[in-house]
């Protein structure tokens, strides 16, 4: 009768013994899921913070405030020289973008000269990036870009107010300027779209020109 129940108590604390570190598992397995559900909530409202945050920094701006636009001399891609002072009398459109690397900034100056609204308003077109020549002439050749680009050593694009509106803070973001005829800037388009279709540009240009 001893031996009989001494091997009912063994057995009976196995199974005690099994049990128990089921259970430890199951919690341990319970608090691990719970740990993946905390981590995945915290996650996400980090996703949805940097999502809103870009969202804040990435609206539109525009401006039409007047003044006298700063003047400056930059050499192009094509070794020239330009003036904006030279330019008197024509109605001037700089494009600052950040250049080399930026597909869509390439894009954007490759559907402007295929528009031929631009040439029939008399409207001067002037792409501006601080790049080197070698940096921006190839994604030039890359995407069948033709108009020289204005190389900017930052000060042009820090004098136009174009500096960190986009994805960096030390290079323009995707700015148009339109100066009219008598040097005067009359309007300033931010787009963190990266992209302005040439129909709403030229929509822009003709607001302001006649206003």
């Amino acid at each position: 009768m001893t031996t009989g129940t001494s091997r009912h108590g063994t057995t009976q604390s196995s199974h005690e013994h099994i049990n128990a570190l089921r259970a430890a598992q199951v919690e341990q397995e319970r608090r691990r899921r719970r740990r993946i559900r905390l981590v995945s909530v915290a996650v996400t409202v980090a996703l949805i913070g940097v999502v809103v945050a870009m969202m804040l920094s990435s609206r539109q701006e525009t401006s039409s405030t007047t003044r006298v636009a700063p003047d400056f001399t930059l050499t192009d891609t094509s070794g020239k020289q330009v003036s904006l002072a030279a330019l008197r009398g024509k109605n001037v459109l700089l494009y600052f973008s950040e250049g080399a690397g930026c597909q869509a900034c390439l894009v954007q100056m490759a559907q402007i000269e295929k528009d031929p609204s631009f040439a029939a308003e008399g409207l001067t077109v002037l792409p501006i990036v601080m790049n080197s020549k070698d940096q921006i002439t190839a994604d030039m050749t890359a995407n069948g870009v033709r108009t020289p680009f204005l190389l900017d050593d930052g000060s042009v694009s820090t004098a136009y107010g174009t500096i960190g509106k986009g994805m960096h803070a030390d290079l323009p973001g995707h700015s148009f300027v339109l100066i009219d005829k008598a040097g005067k800037q009359r309007w300033y388009g931010e787009y963190p779209s990266m992209f302005l279709s040439t129909t709403d540009l030229l929509k822009e240009v003709d607001t302001h020109l006649t206003s």
